[in-house]
């Protein structure tokens, strides 16, 4: 595998003390089912974590709340101090955060380099005449947003599927396609929903450590959504565990794989 010269625009990360986003007691419902409860987060800026917990336990649902998909019953949402809650998705993706979904949500007619082309939609200034007219000014703006989409090609290692159909790539291709327009937004949050789901262990192995660059290189804080619990263990800062909708456990991966909540509601249904 060749590894690119420089990831894309490097952002080195402030002081581990600086709270990037803050969920305080949020708590949403579904026809009297209980999803999210009084739940509460602080994730510091540049931290890598892991929320963990067994299927319909609320994960999705939290980063469905803090995208703006869904709008929490009550709580708040915080990025930099600015609340998210009533924002609308697109809103909040500038902002500065960024995700991926459990199942894959790519446009798959189009090429990997168009599908990252369309997550720099936020960053163009152009209008729709300029660009119909072809000015040079827009010709400059599209450059440039083409050698960003190259530069995370290259740095996920996808340049040779860059003029591929995403629809004819296998599914941990088709991952790290949807990864790469993630990062073409230029996120400081990046949500990551079940990325590991469908690769191979080698593409698991490959994806551990584009998550690391992506937190240790590119300064972007994420929040990883995982069932593969070894893949959690070795990668996060700290996790949470979350069941039925309630923060049961909150700490590093010992103290979580220590906890008798987390063995009875998840790790011991995961182990037998």
């Amino acid at each position: 595998m060749i590894e690119p010269a420089s990831p894309p625009r490097p952002r080195p990360a402030a002081p581990a003390a600086s709270t990037l986003l803050s969920v305080t007691g949020v708590s949403i419902a579904f026809g009297g089912v209980v999803a999210l409860d009084r739940v509460t987060l602080e994730v510091p800026r540049g931290a890598l974590v892991s929320i963990i917990g067994p299927n319909g336990a609320g994960k999705t649902t939290l980063f469905n709340c803090i995208t703006g998909l869904y709008r929490p019953d009550r709580g708040r949402i915080l990025i930099d101090g600015r609340d998210l809650i009533g924002r609308k998705p697109d809103h909040i993706a500038r902002l500065g955060i960024a995700r991926t979904f459990q199942n894959v949500e790519l446009f798959l007619r189009m090429t990997a380099l168009e599908n990252l082309l369309l997550g720099r939609h936020l960053h163009f200034h152009a209008g729709f005449f300029r660009a119909a007219l072809g000015t040079p000014g827009w010709r400059r703006e599209e450059v440039r947003h083409r050698e960003e989409a190259e530069r995370i090609l290259d740095f996920l290692d996808l340049q040779e599927a860059r003029n591929r159909r995403v629809g004819d790539l296998p599914l941990g291709r088709q991952r790290l396609v949807e990864l790469g327009r993630a990062l073409a937004t230029e996120p400081r949050l990046l949500l990551l929903d079940e990325p590991s789901s469908g690769m191979t262990a080698d593409e698991k192995a490959d994806l551990v450590f584009r998550i690391k660059d992506i937190r240790e290189e590119m300064g972007i804080t994420v929040i990883l959504v995982e069932h593969d619990l070894k893949l959690v263990m070795g990668i996060s800062d700290w996790i949470a565990v979350l069941d039925h909708g309630v923060k049961i456990a909150q700490g590093t991966a010992a103290e979580v794989q220590a906890n008798p909540d987390v063995v009875h509601a998840y790790l011991g249904d995961a182990t037998g």
